[in-house]
């Protein structure tokens, strides 16, 4: 579990700081000024996902474990991986970035609160968290990394232009690495095999779970395939570095981690078909 907090940690840094290099502080808040499109996909984000989880695990008999990874995925929004998925489906970037900002900040807020509904209606092995403790993550591997990117822009425009596209690239090589790295932990690692506990009916769970938050935004981004496209990815990535994070507060919240991991990988598996019917979309 340390080794892949370590590099989730690394790889968000990483994937954010591309965002600040890239993008200007007018591209990242210009969501903000479209207030329909704003509430349409903060609906579908952080409403509507969390109660199809709600909705799951009402409706399916999980093991503790797998439900407080579900919930801590449900309440996790603002995924750092979105801008890249949506990079896979030639979405609309400028978008899934303010997005992916706006859903981050707001999730020092928004985190706390699901949790504590999960944490009220369902048996989960964690407590609900303080806005004070989201917050002190989100600023330290999301907030930060994209402010440095940003004053280099400002401040060192040739160094930023000289280190744009070999950041680009180690970002997308520590993204596949990531998804790799969670692969091999979960098939050599004993222990954690024995905290899977995931049968069919938890894998179906996590299918319908990643299939239904691709239809949510797929259908409420709107006509254009490169925004609905978008906010697809941005409601089936969830924020695993977060809920990684969430769950490394208690001792109980470990045995949720093989969910977590099982739902980065399943999430990304079922996302690229879609993304690549998205970029034909678009073509």
């Amino acid at each position: 579990m340390e080794i892949i907090g370590i590099f989730v940690t690394a790889t968000i840094f990483t994937l954010m700081l591309t965002i600040g290099v890239n993008d200007s502080v007018e591209q990242l808040i210009s969501l903000w000024r479209r207030s329909s499109v704003l509430l349409h996909s903060l609906f579908a984000a952080i409403v509507l996902v969390p109660l199809l989880v709600a909705l799951l695990l009402w409706i399916f008999d999980l093991p503790p474990a797998v439900a407080t990874g579900l919930a801590l995925l449900a309440a996790a929004p603002g995924a750092p991986l979105t801008t890249k998925r949506a990079q896979i489906a030639k979405a609309d970037t400028t978008y899934v970035s303010s997005l992916q900002l706006t859903l981050a900040l707001l999730a020092v807020v928004v985190t706390p609160i699901w949790l504590a509904i999960f944490y009220s209606v369902f048996e989960l092995t964690i407590e609900a968290v303080s806005p004070i403790s989201v917050a002190s993550q989100i600023a330290r591997v999301t907030v930060l990394p994209v402010v440095i990117g940003l004053l280099l822009q400002r401040f060192a425009p040739k160094f930023t232009d000289l280190v744009r596209k070999p950041l680009n690239m180690l970002a997308n090589i520590m993204f596949v690495l990531l998804v790799l790295t969670v692969i091999v932990i979960l098939a050599v690692t004993p222990e954690l095999q024995a905290m899977l506990l995931l049968d069919w009916t938890t894998i179906g769970v996590i299918v319908i779970m990643a299939v239904s938050a691709l239809a949510i935004g797929h259908f409420l981004g709107g006509r254009n395939p490169a925004q609905h496209g978008g906010l697809a990815t941005a409601c089936v990535a969830r924020n695993f570095g977060l809920a990684l994070y969430v769950a490394g507060l208690s001792e109980a919240g470990a045995a949720s981690v093989p969910t977590l991991a099982v739902y980065l990988v399943l999430g990304a598996l079922i996302a690229i078909p879609y993304a690549l019917w998205i970029r034909r979309q678009i073509k």
